[in-house]
């Protein structure tokens, strides 16, 4: 007596069942290859292994597929029936599984770590039209600053290239740093001399530095080749802090441009000497080169045409 695991070689059921998935693949590699050693590198099997699993799909079927001729196979008649049939069947699986992957892809929240004063005063502010532009593609943006690790929790990273990072990492050029002494509308009078085009910082003007960038004066003397203030001023704990008393009016903060275009527009903030570029830069990190028109690669070229 037969278990339902089994049936009569000539019952319906044997006569709809299809031969195992492994031996198709076997066949329909070595039919459009037309070598078995070929089939087996695509596969990762031995030749051997798929010669066998042609024979055996041979013999389930009662019919030959390939005229085997000094180390050579062909295909016979009902081999190329069978060929035509598994090469449409997998090229249809294939392209339904790479859609599904693309739409998955698409629908992957993407982690975006960025600087938090650049974040806060920047790209915050720019993000709807990001959204608007993009509804499909979703991006969280975490605040973070300095070194980090692609450990699973950040997908990407905008960082200014004044720390060294893995080389393994692949970096893509934001936008230059810029930096010019900024202060309220109202006392540039009181803390510059001269006009325009040669305004100089008084003595006097009080600097606002900030913990976090505390070589920020330095590095604009350096660029500029002006002086610095004799004033000791007043630090603050984070680079905003600076940027936020100087709209306060407690004295002169160093302004990115980047971080204090908005206020200049809007007239919260006066640039008297103008801005230069420091030799530093940001750049869009991630762990491998982003794939064209992917959703990285999008946002890589929205974030150039906002800077």
């Amino acid at each position: 007596m037969l278990s339902d695991n089994h049936c009569e070689p000539d019952s319906p059921l044997n006569q709809t069942r299809l031969p195992s998935l492994l031996a198709l693949r076997c066949f329909e590699a070595a039919a459009r290859l037309e070598n078995f050693s070929h089939a087996g590198v695509e596969l990762h099997l031995t030749p051997g292994a798929v010669s066998r699993a042609v024979r055996l799909l041979e013999n389930e079927l009662g019919v030959a597929l390939f005229e085997r001729r000094s180390r050579r196979v062909f295909l016979t008649d009902a081999g190329r029936v069978l060929a035509r049939a598994t090469g449409d069947g997998f090229g249809l699986i294939s392209r339904a599984i790479n859609e599904l992957r693309a739409n998955a892809a698409r629908k992957r929240s993407w982690v975006l770590s960025c600087e938090p004063t650049l974040l806060m005063r920047w790209l915050i502010p720019r993000w709807p039209d990001f959204q608007a532009r993009h509804p499909q593609i979703d991006v969280q943006l975490v605040a973070g600053g300095g070194p980090f690790t692609f450990n699973g929790t950040i997908d990407l990273a905008i960082r200014r290239d004044d720390f060294p990072w893995p080389d393994s990492y692949h970096a893509e050029p934001l936008f230059a740093e810029k930096i010019g002494l900024v202060c309220r509308p109202d006392k540039v009078a009181q803390w510059f001399a001269g006009q325009p085009a040669g305004a100089v910082l008084r003595p006097d003007a009080p600097p606002l530095h900030s913990r976090t960038r505390p070589q920020a004066w330095q590095e604009w003397a350096g660029a500029t080749g002006m002086a610095l203030p004799e004033a000791a001023g007043q630090y603050f704990e984070h680079f905003y802090f600076s940027l936020q008393a100087a709209v306060a009016g407690l004295g002169v903060a160093i302004g990115p441009w980047h971080l204090v275009r908005d206020d200049l527009h809007s007239g919260v903030l006066s640039a008297p000497l103008g801005f230069v570029e420091d030799g530093s830069g940001y750049c869009l990190l991630s762990p491998a080169a982003l794939p064209a028109a992917s959703p990285q690669a999008h946002l890589l070229a929205w974030l150039r045409s906002m800077s």
